[in-house]
C-alpha cells in the first residue's frame, strides 16, 4: 500500500511541547540549585503555566489531533490497543495516559509554586492568598512531587524511544516538522485550529499568567510621606 502524507502536529502544538522540554529542564535545573538562581526558577514556573494553560485550550479548539476529544479514549479502547487491534492517527490510548499524567504533574508543580515558600529568599507570587500552615504544606508537596515528575519525563522518553527504535514508528520526526507518512488509507490531515482560535488560547494563557503573577493583589500601600518619617 502506498504512502501518503498527512499533517499531523499543528505549529503551535509543536512550539509548546519543545518549550516545555527546554523550560522544564530549567526548572529542574534552576530549583535544585537553588540560591541566586531561585528567582528564576519562579519566573520560568510562571512560563510553564502560561504554555501549560495554552495547551489545555488548544486541546479544546486545536486543531484534529492535539484535541483531547481525539486522544482521550475509555478502557475499551485501550483493552483494544494493547490486543494490537487498534488504528488511528496521534497519540496512541497508552500515549493519551502519559500526556494526560505529565500535562497534570506539571500543572501540579506550576499551581503549587505559586504560593510556596522557602522561608528565606523565596516567596510564590500569591503566597497572601494562604495561610502559613497551607503554604509550607504547598512547599512540601513543591519539592515531593518533582521525583514524580522527573520519573514520568524518564518513563516518557523511554517510550518515545522504543516505539522510534523498536517499532519503527518515528514519534520524534512529526513532533519536529509536523507530517507523517502512512499507509493507512482513511488517516487525514488536522483540521481546525484557525486563528480566531489561537488568539482565545493566547488571550486565556496571557490571563493566566497575569494572575498567577499577582495581578488580582491589591497594591501595596503608598511610601508614607517624607515629613512622616522622623528624622533621626
Amino acid at each position: 500500500m502506498q504512502e501518503h502524507r498527512i499533517t499531523l502536529w499543528d505549529l503551535p502544538t509543536r512550539l509548546v511541547h519543545w518549550l516545555l522540554v527546554v523550560l522544564v529542564a530549567l526548572a529542574f535545573l534552576t530549583g535544585l540549585t537553588g540560591g541566586a538562581w531561585i528567582d528564576w526558577h519562579g519566573w520560568i514556573g510562571l512560563a510553564i503555566l502560561g504554555l501549560l494553560v495554552f495547551r489545555l485550550v488548544w486541546g479544546v479548539v486545536g486543531s484534529t489531533y492535539a484535541r483531547f476529544s481525539q486522544f482521550v479514549r475509555g478502557p475499551q479502547t485501550i483493552l483494544s490497543y494493547l490486543r494490537g487491534r487498534w488504528h488511528g492517527m496521534g497519540h496512541n490510548p497508552l500515549g493519551a495516559l502519559s500526556v494526560l499524567a505529565l500535562l497534570g504533574l506539571l500543572l501540579l508543580q506550576s499551581l503549587s509554586g505559586l504560593f510556596a515558600t522557602d522561608d528565606i529568599a523565596f516567596a510564590g507570587p500569591l503566597k497572601s492568598w494562604v495561610s502559613s500552615e497551607t503554604s509550607l504544606w504547598l512547599s512540601g508537596l513543591h519539592r515531593q512531587a518533582i521525583w514524580l515528575l522527573g520519573g514520568m519525563i524518564v518513563l516518557h522518553v523511554l517510550a518515545t524511544l522504543f516505539y522510534t527504535w523498536v517499532r519503527r514508528d518515528n514519534l520524534l520526526r512529526p513532533m519536529l516538522v509536523g507530517y507523517k507518512l502512512t499507509r493507512e488509507p482513511l488517516a487525514y490531515s488536522a483540521r481546525g485550529g484557525g486563528p480566531l482560535a489561537l488568539l482565545l488560547a493566547l488571550v486565556i494563557a496571557a490571563g493566566a499568567v497575569w494572575i498567577a503573577q499577582g495581578g488580582l493583589l491589591p497594591p501595596p500601600p503608598p511610601p508614607p510621606p517624607a515629613e512622616s518619617v522622623p528624622d533621626w
